[in-house]
């Protein structure tokens, strides 16, 4: 086989490489924004979770502050990677039941403290 025949031919081999890459994290970025949350909260609470984002991030789900991430800058620790609007929507409604019991409380003690 010439050089020049070696060198086409390993460059398509690169290029289907590279371009299963691609497919594979374009598949994996897909499936983190493509999953879904509902959260069935009351008016009250809904209004308040959207004040919280608000100040917490201006409502944006990319925002970092530290170790702080995302809409509701939630720790790392607490997402466990997945940066996605549904686990962050997840993650937050859980954090907060837990901690507060409701998104109403937390918006009390953001008022007072400046954080939930």
């Amino acid at each position: 086989m010439s050089l020049k025949k070696s060198i086409v031919t390993l460059m398509t081999a690169l290029t289907m490489f590279g371009t299963f890459q691609v497919a594979a994290t374009q598949e994996i970025a897909n499936a983190q924004t493509t999953s879904t949350y509902t959260s069935h909260l009351s008016k009250a609470n809904l209004a308040a979770k959207k004040w919280i984002a608000y100040h917490e991030s201006r409502g944006s789900y990319t925002a970092r502050n530290g170790q702080y991430i995302g809409r509701y800058q939630l720790s790392s620790s607490y997402l466990h990677g997945d940066y996605s609007k549904a686990n962050q929507e997840k993650t937050a409604d859980r954090y907060v039941k837990a901690r507060y019991g409701s998104w109403v409380n937390a918006k009390h003690h953001w008022k007072a403290y400046g954080w939930y």
